[in-house]
């Protein structure tokens, strides 16, 4: 099966939004659970603002970590119910 960029870089943003929810909040923990570069989780990150998904930075910036504060139109329920299929399209690209 083939999925289509903006599939796939839809559940990217999710699925780093779903770990920064799950207190896999920095971009070292995110790099080492999903093998992404270092670059691509900061640009994940940066995205957040596109579909008004509230990602803050907390502490001093060597021991800070990231929260979602707000996940606007984003159903988190959905993210974690489908989790299995979100990282099988992310393993498949």
């Amino acid at each position: 099966m083939s999925y289509n960029k903006t599939k796939t870089a839809y559940y990217r943003r999710l699925y780093v939004a779903y770990l920064i929810d799950s207190k896999i909040n920095t971009v070292p923990a995110i790099v080492e659970s999903t093998g992404m570069h270092v670059r691509t989780v900061q640009d994940i990150i940066a995205s957040f603002t596109d579909y008004d998904i509230i990602c803050e930075f907390i502490g001093a910036r060597k021991n800070g970590h990231y929260e979602i504060t707000h996940w606007a139109a984003i159903d988190k329920k959905w993210i974690i119910n489908n989790l299995k299929h979100v990282r099988d399209v992310l393993e498949y690209i």
